[in-house]
């Protein structure tokens, strides 16, 4: 990885921030992308021992021209791009009875739009340095998940994109990895919307007891080092996807039972 350039999405926190700083740990240049400027400067300051280029680009990954502009900023700066993070998401929290259908839309306009964006507008660039497409997914891309029928539906139309692309280009030498974390200490629970659209404030979960972010990095880092296709965490989250390939009907109990019991479930 040294010297190659890396955009990350959603650098400002959480996984976003420890991939950030593992790249930088390796010797790679970043482009770090998120709405949070300050939180972006704090992290380009992080990174100064490690002795590697910071190009700091605000970004609603939503926002088809914010995408556009962030590939144009990396290209003016470096002249290539070897390495597209799509890792910027927000999750939501609701029974799909209740919940109103503008939280879905926002919801997929940054999980999935925003993945088809950055890469659409990093693509030509990728083609030539034979670079990494990489989406930060989840187990929710695998299993719908209650209460997140938004997320879940982002990540699985997420999955197919980078599956799609990744045929696409098999002849074409670049390297499309879906990324699939289980649950993991971040703050995308804390933003996450409820039924109404606002944040709810608070994680229903223990986040102590999760995988953290930097062994997150660690390992989707060495994932692009090592050009793989599929990155799944989590002992439970291999189990999860292995039982519901041969028993889905009794892992939708198991994911019920498990999520219903979390403070404040809608079930």
């Amino acid at each position: 990885m040294k010297n190659k350039i890396v955009i990350v999405t959603g650098a400002s926190s959480g996984i976003g921030k420890a991939t950030a700083l593992r790249f930088a740990q390796k010797g790679a240049h970043l482009v770090l992308a998120a709405r949070s400027v300050a939180n972006l400067n704090i992290l380009s300051e992080q990174l100064t021992p490690f002795g590697v280029e910071v190009l700091i680009v605000p970004t609603d990954v939503s926002k088809e021209a914010d995408c556009k502009n962030l590939m144009d900023k990396a290209l003016e700066k470096f002249g290539r791009i070897d390495v597209l993070v799509n890792n910027a998401g927000i999750s939501m929290r609701a029974a799909f009875a209740d919940i109103e259908l503008d939280v879905l839309k926002k919801v997929m306009d940054v999980n999935f739009w925003g993945t088809v964006f950055c890469t659409r507008y990093a693509m030509a660039s990728i083609l030539k340095s034979k670079g990494s497409i990489v989406g930060v997914s989840s187990i929710a891309g695998y299993k719908g998940l209650p209460g997140r029928t938004g997320y879940s539906s982002s990540k699985f139309a997420m999955h197919g994109f980078l599956e799609s692309v990744r045929i696409e280009n098999l002849k074409n030498g670049i390297h499309v990895l879906i990324a699939c974390p289980g649950f993991t200490a971040s703050n995308i629970r804390n933003t996450a919307l409820d039924a109404n659209g606002s944040v709810q404030g608070e994680t229903p979960r223990d986040e102590q007891k999760m995988m953290q972010p930097e062994e997150v990095a660690k390992a989707m880092v060495t994932a692009v080092e090592k050009r793989k296709d599929r990155l799944t965490l989590t002992a439970n989250g291999k189990l999860t996807v292995f039982l519901n390939k041969f028993f889905p009907k009794m892992v939708d109990k198991l994911v019920f039972n498990h999520m219903s019991k979390e403070p404040g479930s809608p079930f």
